[in-house]
């Protein structure tokens, strides 16, 4: 069992089996004004109504009004015909980095890791199908723009990916990897669902992933599982190295004893 997967809601105080909560019970505008928010992305940074409708399944006259309700609470600015999102949006993620217990107890962890070894050093989670950095420390090595907190990457070709993978249940990946369509997002990207499954039982076997290139060229990852006291895996953590000073064949040696070391302490305090 992962902490990734979002909690289940019981439905009423006394059926704790029941699958999450009623409709009755769910608050429909809070979760379409989210889903609008979470319509514009790095490729659509600015949208119209029409479009805003169309990524959210809403009705045009709907999404008129879901957009001025967030322009009036500053989280999205109007310009003409075109909507975008505002700095403001922002504190929807700072509101997680500054309560989360995760962030807090893994950062101390990761200076220390980064600045040991002079490499870049990150923790992630899972969010459906993405990973998601949670946690940051350059040491003067800017390997990658992916490495920041509240960054959003394909979870199935990054090192930190591969590790929360493989904490997962089989027919979880398997159903995870039925609905994906891997991007080839370098030559070195996996996209054979059959070599993915190959490479997540792997890192299950060896417990650690080390991806190479399949996510931006020039970037090596090494990644190890975070447990809690009670095995869980709760978040992964990576070194990231540039590929032109570290060869392949020696990440392990120079990267993976540290992780392991940082794995150990950090198990006692989540």
């Amino acid at each position: 069992m992962t902490s990734q997967n979002p909690a289940k809601i019981p439905s009423e105080p006394d059926s704790p089996e029941a699958e999450g909560p009623l409709k009755r019970d769910l608050i429909a505008g809070l979760e379409k004004g989210l889903q609008v928010i979470e319509a514009f992305d790095q490729e659509r940074s600015r949208l119209t109504i029409s479009e805003v409708a169309q990524r959210t399944g809403l009705t045009r006259a709907a999404a008129r009004r879901y957009l001025i309700t967030l322009a009036h609470l500053g989280y999205i600015r109007h310009e003409q015909k075109l909507f975008s999102l505002t700095p403001k949006v922002l504190r929807l993620g700072q509101s997680y980095l500054h309560s989360a217990r995760l962030p807090r107890i893994v950062q101390p962890l990761l200076y220390r890791l980064a600045y040991s070894l002079e490499e870049a050093a990150s923790a992630g989670v899972l969010d459906h199908d993405e990973l998601v950095c949670v946690a940051a420390v350059s040491a003067g090595r800017v390997v990658s723009a992916t490495l920041q907190p509240g960054t959003r990457v394909p979870a199935f070709c990054t090192a930190n990916g591969r590790v929360l993978l493989a904490s997962l249940p089989q027919q979880e990946i398997e159903a995870l990897l039925e609905r994906l369509q891997p991007e080839q997002i370098t030559a070195f990207t996996i996209v054979n669902k059959e070599r993915l499954l190959l490479e997540v039982a792997r890192t299950r076997a060896q417990g650690y992933a080390i991806v190479d290139q399949e996510l931006e060229l020039g970037l090596r990852t090494i990644a190890v599982p975070l447990r809690n006291f009670r095995g869980d895996t709760v978040a992964a953590m990576n070194i990231s190295v540039h590929a032109a000073r570290v060869p392949i064949e020696d990440i392990v040696e120079r990267c993976l004893p540290a992780l392991l070391k940082a794995q150990v302490e950090l198990a006692a305090l989540l």
